[in-house]
């Protein structure tokens, strides 16, 4: 996440010029892989681990630590630096050389110096839609403002791959933008244990998937699911779907008709349970049965209830 004092709080389209160059030569080269804390997307993850060779969660045992988020409550991973006054990014080669992952830096890595962000917006029809924007990030160390290479934004972004990114996390952006109604409790331990693995930890999400009775609450495509057994990409976006429902954002699963059925069994048998202990409370209190609360008897004949006169 940028500092927002080197953030300048004017709005960039795709078409907006700017000079800016980053290579070897530049005097400020590296500067920007120290002192800054970077959240990682699950994109972000998946790329990494893969270069690394590692599964996702000796990636997010090794290189990450998280912190929740204040307005959602939502734990985010961030980039772990290395311990040290300078708080070097751990995948920095050296001085000279740069990145040792750059085929695969973060979609922050690969914007800098340009900002991207969601808003929310209402058009004509009053639907809800996603405004994507731009803007600078100015650091006095960096020096890359003051070279001659002219970009517009829009050539920026394919120059450094930003698209394919962006698209990889266009349903996480959807996700990142939930709030916390007012007065509304955090997230409880469970679901953020559930929001992080299906967020970040795949290899993990897959075995809850496939070796837990997940599959016997929810109805999922068959190919679907044999896609996801081998396809990061294809279970990273089922666990997009996946938050949306288990933040009551969005219906995205289908829960198995029999599951239904038993949680109506379980939240019919918690009412009267409660009612039982409402009428006891005011039995004991001498007081009378609140106003529609007695329920008419059966038919003999037909056992249907009988109607109140």
């Amino acid at each position: 996440m940028f500092n927002k004092k080197v953030v300048e709080p004017n709005r960039l389209d795709p078409d907006t010029k700017f000079k800016f160059a980053c290579y070897p030569g530049v005097s400020c080269f590296t500067r920007c892989c120290s002192n800054i804390d970077i959240m990682l997307t699950p994109y972000d993850v998946l790329r990494l681990k893969k270069r690394l060779g590692i599964s996702s969660e000796e990636f997010l045992e090794k290189y990450t630590g998280v912190r929740e988020d204040e307005q959602s409550s939502h734990p985010y991973a961030y980039l772990k630096m290395l311990d040290g006054e300078d708080r070097l990014c751990p995948f920095l080669k050296n001085e000279k050389e740069g990145c040792g992952v750059y085929e695969d830096r973060p979609i922050s890595c690969r914007y800098y110096p340009v900002g991207q962000t969601t808003m929310k917006k209402s058009n004509e029809k009053g639907e809800v839609e996603h405004d994507e924007f731009y803007f600078f990030v100015r650091e006095e160390h960096c020096k890359g403002f003051e070279e001659d290479k002219q970009w517009t934004v829009s050539e920026f972004r394919d120059d450094q791959g930003a698209e394919h990114y962006d698209s990889m996390n266009r349903g996480w952006k959807e996700v990142l933008m939930r709030r916390n109604l007012p007065g509304q409790p955090r997230l409880d331990d469970k679901k953020q244990m559930l929001f992080f693995m299906a967020s970040y930890d795949l290899d993990k999400f897959r075995r809850f998937i496939f070796d837990s009775r997940f599959l016997e609450m929810f109805e999922v495509d068959e190919k679907e699911l044999e896609q996801m057994k081998e396809d990061d990409v294809a279970l990273m976006n089922f666990g997009f779907r996946y938050i949306k429902f288990l933040m009551m954002m969005e219906n995205t699963m289908k829960p198995r008709a029999e599951v239904l059925t038993a949680k109506l069994k379980e939240l019919e048998e918690k009412q009267a349970e409660w009612d039982a202990k409402e009428t006891e409370a005011r039995k004991e209190a001498g007081l009378a049965e609140p106003p529609g609360s007695g329920k008419p008897g059966k038919d003999k004949k037909t056992g249907n209830p009988k109607n109140k006169k």
